[in-house]
């Protein structure tokens, strides 16, 4: 990772996610039940109820630190996280130049910071990934998300039965 690069800040992008409509943002935290594991990480859901969607996984992460099976990023590296975003097959083709069932067969590596690629993990099933979004990525964030976002609120919609835009 390139210290002198100025990289966006989890703040950052919590505060753009924040400004879009039916955004729920999770934290997990000692005594909130969740697993020790998630705490520090956030999770963004298109959920205008305000309740955590059942069975429909967040459309964007923020990781800080290496999990289990995970730790081809090194996120332990001071100051690193990884935004994870699920912005569809399309963006995903755009992005990685790969359909997600080859994202396995990438040679990229997903330690680099500021760049767009398939998730280490979740690549397989469209997931795209940034270690420290900073000046290269920064747009390119901002879109994706709000594309992931998008996609978030149609499925949401068609799931509710809603035809509303």
């Amino acid at each position: 990772m390139n210290d002198t690069l100025q990289h966006m800040s989890i703040d950052e992008i919590i505060e753009f996610l924040s400004g879009l409509d039916g955004i729920l943002i999770l934290r997990p935290g000692p005594g909130d039940g969740s697993p020790e594991l998630s705490w520090g990480d956030v999770f963004f859901y298109y959920a205008p109820d305000g309740e955590v969607p059942k069975a429909t996984q967040p459309f964007a992460t923020i990781v800080t630190k290496d999990y289990p099976e995970d730790e081809r990023s090194r996120l332990n590296r001071p100051g690193a996280f990884r935004l994870n975003v699920s912005a569809g097959k399309d963006a995903f083709v755009s992005w990685t130049g790969l359909r997600p069932r080859d994202a396995p067969a990438s040679e990229a590596d997903p330690s680099v910071a500021d760049s767009v690629m398939a998730h280490p993990v979740y690549g397989p099933l469209g997931w795209l990934a940034v270690v420290n979004p900073g000046p290269r990525t920064e747009q390119a964030v901002l879109e994706l998300l709000r594309t992931a976002h998008d996609l978030a609120r149609s499925r949401h919609r068609r799931r509710a039965g809603s035809t509303s835009p």
